[in-house]
Order: C-alpha cells, then structure tokens, then sequence
C-alpha cells in the first residue's frame, strides 16, 4: 500500500502502520507492506507505480492532510492517484475522516479534484460528536452480509444521530456556508500581519506561527477560552462548527490580533 509522508490515517492495527509516526506504531503493527511516498510529488508516485505497480493493492490519501499540518493535495495529484489506480487496478482509498463532511466547502475534499475513490473511510463529523464511523465502497466491491463486524456495528442511537446530522446539513445548507465561512476566515487571516502561510478549504484552515509568538495558541485557549488544533511544530489548526456564525468569526478574529499584537509587542516586533 502507498500512503504519504505526514500522513494520518488512525491509531489501530494497520491504519496506524499506514501513519508516518513511528513514535505511535507498536512493534506488533510494524510492517514492510506500506511505503511512503512525497506527499504531491506526482513524478515520485509514477515512478514507483511503473516500477511496482504489480504488488500496489492500494493508494490511501487525505485530500487535506489534517494532523500533518493542513496540507492540500493538489487537484491533479488526487487525479494521478486515480488514473495510476485504474492502470495497474489498485484500490483508491479516500481517507476523509477530518476533511469529510462538508469540512471543506464539498462533501468530500476529493471532490474538488473531481474523481471518485473507491473507498471512502468516515467518521468525526458523521455524528456531531457522537462516537460514529463508516465506510463507503465503491459498486465494484461485492457487498454482503457479515463482510464487517464490530462489538458496536450497527448501533441503532449513532445511526439515529448520523441520520439527525445528514439533515441538518442538508437543511441548513451547511456545506455551502461551510465554503462561504471559511472564504471570510481565510482571506480575513491573510490580512493578519505576524502570522504565515495561511492555507486551507472551506472551515478547515491552517497557518504558521512564528517562534517569537510561539505562545499564541496557548494564549487564546487561558485568556479567552478559545480552543484551536495544532499540528507541530509550528501549526495551528481551525476546524469549527459548520454551524459558526459570521459574528463568531468575527470575535475569533479579533481575539487572534489582539494576542498576536500582544505577542508581537512583548518581542519588540513591528505590526504593519
């Protein structure tokens, strides 16, 4: 199987073999059945697929990298990934446990590249935070009684709350103010001064925090309650309700600059 570097895909069994962080993989989960490959380098995933593309069985790929620090995978990236796995027929596996959902602006993240995986993995958003997972596979892949089984598969309360969430979304158009939120957020952070390389889709948004505030997010979550992600060593990741307000955005935005002036001050930084 293909993954790529900083890639995320779990902490169990093989997902976490599929995880570039040995500090998380238990000898027991060791295996030489997963190479990582440089994550949207398309000339390297070629050349390792003409060179090996018999013993390939799957690609697996966040289309934005979560825990690895808000990496977008580059619409003909995903394309390659997809056009290799026909040729050599390998599987596509689209992880979209943190960018799914309507995360991004789209359902799926994959689905900005236009392409199809054929399979989808789920779970995070799916229950509004109730504990819930899937998978979608694609019509190729014979379904059938019993093909999974989980002490809790098929738990009635999560499919009631996974069901409750699909219709919220649909109805509160969530995914379209999920895109238009997040455009504000994006380009509203980009006018920030003192922090680097905004980037993101959608409410799945990242930025670089330099060493002199390095303090920033520690600073928001004790002086104001504000929580936000992080990917190390320098990242701070935003992944908010779908349901944020344009006003809930706007306090975030304020409370950022003030602790980024703040910071910037205490470091005899210049604000423009």
């Amino acid at each position: 199987m293909i993954a790529f570097n900083k890639a995320f895909h779990g902490r169990t069994s093989l997902a976490v073999a599929a995880t570039d962080n040995k500090n998380i993989v238990a000898p027991v989960n060791e295996t030489d059945n997963i190479i990582f490959l440089p994550f949207n380098d398309e000339a390297a995933l070629e050349k390792y697929f003409h060179e090996n593309g018999k013993e390939v069985a799957a690609v697996i790929i966040e289309a934005i990298q979560g825990v690895g620090g808000i990496r977008i995978a580059d619409d003909s990236f995903l394309q390659k990934i997809r056009s290799l796995c026909d040729e050599y027929g390998a599987v596509y596996i689209a992880d979209e446990v943190q960018c799914g959902y309507g995360r991004s602006g789209k359902f799926f993240a994959a689905d900005y590249a236009n392409v199809d995986a054929d399979i989808y993995t789920m779970a995070k958003g799916m229950g509004n935070g109730f504990p819930i997972g899937g998978i979608l596979i694609a019509p190729k892949f014979e379904a059938k009684y019993g093909m999974l089984g989980t002490t809790f598969g098929g738990n009635h309360l999560a499919c009631a709350a996974a069901l409750a969430v699909l219709e919220v979304i649909e109805q509160e158009n969530l995914i379209e103010q999920s895109k238009q939120r997040g455009t504000y957020l994006l380009n509203r952070l980009k006018s920030i001064d003192g922090i680097e390389n905004v980037r993101g889709r959608g409410l799945m948004i990242g930025f670089d925090v330099p060493d002199a505030i390095k303090d920033l997010r520690k600073n928001l979550l004790f002086n104001h309650y504000v929580f936000t992600g992080e990917a190390k060593p320098n990242v701070i990741r935003l992944l908010p309700s779908l349901a944020i307000t344009k006003k809930q955005v706007d306090e975030f935005l304020d409370l950022l600059k003030e602790e980024v002036e703040s910071l910037s001050a205490k470091e005899n930084i210049v604000i423009n």
